[in-house]
């Protein structure tokens, strides 16, 4: 199986974007499903388990990052070696990715133990509200190692194209979670404790199921050999070129959707933020077909560059950003469309039902932008395939930081439009920062078959 993929990477780019995408998109909405089903239960809780949970997100989301990023290196690093044709690099960077996925793992386990108490506190945690913070980020952290080899050890997997069995351990995760969760909270009463647990476990699962693969059945392309193992800090410092920067991107968007919100109380108060709440989990979710997609760039493009293949690195990026782009489309129109039917999902009670307008305003204006995020998120993968995960985090902090902060402050507060001003702000940023992503992507293409002679 793992040949197919292989053979799949090394053919036409259009057809294994089309065929890898998929299965990360299936993917990522059971991810995304994930997320609803703990919040369903948890709201059962009371409102001081639901604080608790709310204060530790950011900090679980940040790590959840550094994972994602290493496995993102791991990826790139493995799918160019594919493109190559390197059997044995192949098999030691997944070896070291491994190795870098348990020293993380020990290191942010024992760091953010120590220091979770204060940032809590930090953060706004008090009285109840602090100690069930403490309850279900304690267990949590306990078993981050879980959660760091599911998302790097699916990383080795997605860098050798085989995008069905990551998808498989992602959906054996969900279905333990679905089931734990009412078990552990209410039937053995360990409250939020037990949504912890539940999220351990089954991520604990997940990563069992895929090192099952690579290390005892061993049918993977790549071959993990423990035996004699040594650092190979070269191998390593490429999978962090791509994981560092991939981890921080997730830092500069929580940072900047705190100014954000910042001026958006200052324009709409409890109402506007409200109203951004609401209406960003919708753009999250939209923009998921597009990370789907550029998971599939990053290993169609590693593995095209390894074997200095310049017209299918252009092909695939090309395709990608087209894919990314009618995708943005479709979403935007079910979104203008139907965005009072949808804002009534997240203010269906009488005392929220005056947000309709509020989230509906946000659907049609904020994401006019979702067509150029297509093809600047696609330009960012693009650059992770080829190895250069810095340019992908430029693009980051000039989208989220450089570019929407000023845009938002100066329609809505200068100009003082209000609320429709921030909405425009953040479409208008966003596009703008992603049509110079996508422009210079082509450019660094140009460049790069120069060098290469195709």
């Amino acid at each position: 199986m793992s040949n197919r993929n292989v053979e799949l990477m090394q053919g036409e780019p259009e057809i294994a974007i089309r065929k890898l995408a998929i299965p990360i998109m299936i993917s990522m909405l059971l991810t995304a499903s994930y997320n609803i089903i703990d919040g369903i239960w948890v709201v059962g809780l009371g409102q001081s388990a639901i604080a608790g949970i709310g204060f530790v997100t950011p900090i679980f989301l940040i790590l959840n990052g550094i994972s994602n990023g290493i496995g993102s290196g791991a990826t790139s690093r493995i799918a160019r070696y594919v493109g190559s044709k390197d059997h044995e690099k192949v098999s030691k960077t997944a070896t070291q990715s491994l190795f870098l996925i348990l020293v993380a793992s020990i290191l942010l386990t024992i760091t953010i133990l120590l220091i979770q108490n204060p940032i809590l506190r930090l953060f706004g945690a008090t009285g109840e509200t602090l100690t069930q913070s403490l309850n279900y980020s304690t267990p949590l952290f306990l078993g981050l190692a879980g959660i760091m080899f599911s998302n790097g050890c699916s990383g080795i997997l997605r860098g050798e194209g085989d995008m069905k069995r990551a998808m498989y351990a992602t959906i054996v995760s969900v279905m333990l979670n679905a089931i734990l969760d009412p078990l552990l909270i209410y039937f053995l009463n360990l409250g939020v404790m037990g949504a912890a647990l539940a999220t351990i476990l089954s991520s604990v699962l997940s990563a069992t199921v895929i090192l099952y693969w690579i290390l005892i059945k061993k049918d993977t392309y790549a071959q993990i050999r423990l035996k004699n193992f040594k650092i190979d800090s070269e191998i390593q410092k490429d999978i962090l070129k791509v994981g560092i920067p991939t981890s921080f991107e997730i830092v500069v968007i929580y940072a900047a959707m705190s100014i954000h919100l910042i001026i958006i109380a200052m324009v709409g108060g409890d109402f506007g933020v409200a109203s951004f709440t609401s209406g960003h989990k919708f753009y999250s979710l939209a923009i998921l077909p597009f990370t789907a997609i550029g998971s599939s760039v990053i290993a169609v493009v590693g593995s095209s560059y390894g074997a200095k293949n310049g017209d299918f690195i252009s092909r695939a990026h090309m395709y990608g950003v087209k894919f990314g782009v009618v995708f943005g489309i479709i979403i935007t129109l079910i979104l203008t469309i139907f965005s009072n039917q949808l804002a009534v999902i997240f203010a269906y009670t009488p005392e929220t039902q005056h947000l309709i307008p509020g989230i509906a305003l946000y659907l049609q204006v904020a994401c006019l932008c979702l067509p150029f995020t297509g093809a600047g998120m696609t330009s960012s993968f693009f650059y992770q395939g080829i190895g250069k995960g810095s340019i992908s985090l430029f693009f980051s902090i000039l989208k989220e930081l450089i570019f929407i902060v000023p845009f938002i402050y100066i329609l809505g507060v200068m100009m003082n439009m209000g609320l429709l001003g921030v909405w425009i702000g953040m479409a208008g940023g966003r596009s703008l920062a992603c049509i110079l992503n996508f422009i210079f992507a082509r450019f660094e293409i140009k460049k790069i078959r120069k060098e290469i002679g195709s």
